[in-house]
């Protein structure tokens, strides 16, 4: 379970890093006369001022790849299907809401993802319960205190990861065995 939560997280990743990657590509060729030079840094990865990027065109060109390693040529079927999609990406960002922290060093007072104090994560918007269990341990808190913070992390984390298992059956209910097949592949669902 672990292992398999490991992998999706660095499909979505991976994914992520990819279209970031191809956006920024273009961003240097077209969207800003070729000067990406540093004074256009924070510019050119979605910082403050946005540069270029666009989150939407992102998610749009990756339900794009969707449509296509799925196999949908047919728009009506696509149409039927997408929302589909976007319940299990959109609940995946949710389950990992503030992960990546400890993993790629933009923890709490490093002026991570979330800027000062980290107050948002790798994938999407901060934990309140995340937030809340980090505070403790970086207070020092007593275990009593850390331990019912945990607990309640740990429940939140299991109502995402529930809310994500059905977001992939319904997804999974619709699919060909081969769709279903590339799904599984694409980390859409286990």
């Amino acid at each position: 379970m672990k292992l398999n939560r490991i992998l999706s997280l660095c499909a979505v990743a991976a994914t992520l890093a990819l279209g970031t990657t191809s956006l920024l590509a273009q961003d240097n060729n077209g969207g800003n006369g070729g000067q990406g030079g540093q004074g256009g840094q924070g510019r050119q990865r979605g910082g403050p001022g946005g540069g270029n990027w666009d989150p939407a065109q992102m998610q749009q060109r990756m339900m794009d790849r969707y449509q296509e390693q799925l196999g949908f040529t047919n728009d009506t079927e696509w149409t039927a299907v997408k929302p589909l999609v976007q319940k299990v990406m959109e609940a995946r960002m949710a389950s990992m809401s503030g992960m990546g922290r400890g993993m790629f060093g933009g923890g709490r007072n490093r002026g991570g993802q979330g800027g000062p104090g980290g107050a948002g994560g790798m994938f999407g918007q901060a934990n309140p319960d995340q937030e809340a269990l980090q505070k403790a341990l970086d207070d020092n808190a007593p275990a009593g205190q850390i331990k019912d913070l945990l607990a309640k992390y740990k429940t939140s984390q299991k109502a995402k990861q529930a809310k994500l298992e059905a977001a992939q059956a319904e997804l999974k209910a619709v699919l060909t065995t081969k769709q279903e097949a590339q799904a599984v592949l694409l980390g859409l669902v286990n």
